[in-house]
């Protein structure tokens, strides 16, 4: 993002007249009264920002010291939750009506998935016979008509009794798709698909403006 956040934390970059945080929480389902938001780089200006109370939703704030990935930074945030729990990207656009299909599981865990076509570039999932998820490959080109994994889970406490695993070999950042597939094959916990319609990921300056086209419609 450049000089854009240089200031500013990414998530808090507007489109539509809403900074990215406030479009989450705007279309989070209404049975969920609290969110845990961990924060890093100028975390200091999100919590100023909201405060303690958003539309009725209560806020509470941890801080990941470091960048270790995206797996480090929830279990910072493990203190706070039980039972289920939705994890969504500070920076992504996501619809209610899928957040809400994501929540009516009660039977393992789920991660909001979307078709993606042939020459898409991302986090492709690979699912088994039985519907299952089998391999999550990140930062890959798609060679057949495939569906990309959006960085939306439920999951629930078991999850942070498995071991932290590299997104990479060698890397010293922890991501949350290969920890969670892991535990999910070690513990043989369900780890399936939920269909998403809507989804932006927010990447470049150039996302933000066609995030701001879409949402003007």
């Amino acid at each position: 993002m450049g000089a854009l956040t240089e200031l500013t934390p990414k998530p808090m970059l507007k489109v539509a007249g809403k900074n990215l945080i406030e479009h989450k929480l705007d279309v989070l389902p209404s049975n969920i009264d609290e969110v845990v938001i961990i924060v890093g780089y100028l975390g200091s200006e999100i919590q100023k920002y909201f405060g303690g109370v958003y539309k009725g939703k209560r806020l509470l704030y941890v801080v990941q010291e470091q960048a270790r990935g995206t797996a480090d930074a929830l279990w910072q945030a493990k203190d706070f939750l039980h039972d289920q729990f939705l994890v969504l990207n500070g920076d992504d656009l996501y619809a209610q009506a899928d957040l809400i299909r994501c929540m009516v599981h009660q039977d393992g865990w789920y991660l909001l998935a979307k078709d993606v076509p042939e020459d898409y570039v991302g986090g492709i999932v690979e699912m088994g016979d039985d519907g299952s998820i089998v391999r999550i490959t990140e930062n890959t080109v798609n060679h057949v008509h495939g569906k990309a994994g959006m960085n939306v889970y439920l999951l629930d406490t078991r999850v942070f009794a498995a071991p932290l695993v590299p997104k990479a070999p060698g890397s010293s950042e922890f991501g949350l798709p290969q920890t969670v597939l892991a535990a999910a094959q070690q513990m043989h916990i369900p780890f399936r698909t939920e269909k998403a319609d809507f989804w932006i990921q927010i990447t470049s300056p150039e996302d933000l403006a066609r995030a701001q086209v879409l949402l003007s419609k």
